[in-house]
């Protein structure tokens, strides 16, 4: 099960929220997607500046193995205030840990309703459907 601790877009990214600050990711089953459980696999991430204002669903990012490239969509909306700078540099923090170190932006929000998520239940419902 994944942590229940958060909020889930269908394509993939999470959300862990607290007060007014959203810690943005990617799951576990999106990187095993990407990289078939080989973190060797993974091999560009870019991720927006800070200051950059966002809106839910809008792109704010790639992430690239070596057989596909996948859209990074946020999940919320607001303002990045900081970027997990040392993902660029090791991609394997990702598969080893997307949960905690892997976060890869966190934003203050503009608008705290998270009607739009699912949470942990319901995404492994989703998942298991697709399988």
């Amino acid at each position: 099960m994944r942590p229940d601790d958060r909020k889930y877009l269908e394509t993939h990214e999470w959300a862990k929220v607290t007060g007014d600050i959203a810690l943005i990711g990617l799951t576990d089953f999106a990187i095993h997607e990407l990289c078939s459980g080989n973190e060797g696999d993974l091999v560009y991430c870019d991720l927006p500046e800070t200051g950059r204002t966002l809106e839910v669903g809008e792109t704010f990012g790639e992430i690239e193995s070596v057989k596909a490239v996948a859209d990074l969509s946020s999940p919320v909306e607001g303002e990045v205030i900081e970027v997990n700078e040392a993902i660029e540099d090791h991609l394997e923090i990702l598969s080893s840990d997307p949960w905690e170190q892997g976060w890869m932006v966190k934003i203050k929000l503009t608008k705290k309703s998270m009607d739009h998520l699912i949470d942990a239940e319901t995404y492994e419902s989703m998942l298991a459907k697709q399988s």
